[in-house]
């Protein structure tokens, strides 16, 4: 990957994850006159696809209610070229599964999940 210095070459790096065979981001945001890209996915599956494909190494959690119902974001950021790209994949936990709000997947292949 080299530099994402134009929208053009952003949106590039996104269609060539596609074609390799990732499923496209339900939401793509590209922010006009800075350098940010933002990725929305479905599942964890996704997320953890398009982080490889990207090399985010980096993760944060964040478990917030939303209206009554708790959700819980996971954001993974690489910078490229001074271009910041973020793929976010925010899901609906239960009560029930409180461990799930503060732990990462166990079952994910990426040892840095664990």
């Amino acid at each position: 990957m080299t530099e994402l210095a134009t929208r053009a070459q952003a949106f590039s790096l996104i269609a060539e994850g596609v074609a390799a065979g990732l499923s496209a981001p339900w939401r793509l945001y590209l922010a006009r006159g800075c350098r940010f890209l933002s990725l929305n996915v479905g599942d964890r599956d996704e997320w953890n696809a398009w982080r490889t494909h990207l090399g985010c190494p980096e993760l944060s959690v964040r478990v917030y209610d939303a209206g009554g119902e708790i959700r819980r974001a996971s954001v993974a950021e690489v910078v490229l070229d001074g271009c910041r790209i973020s793929v976010e994949l925010v899901e609906e936990v239960s009560t029930d599964d409180l461990e799930r709000l503060l732990v990462v997947d166990p079952t994910s292949a990426e040892p840095e999940d664990r």
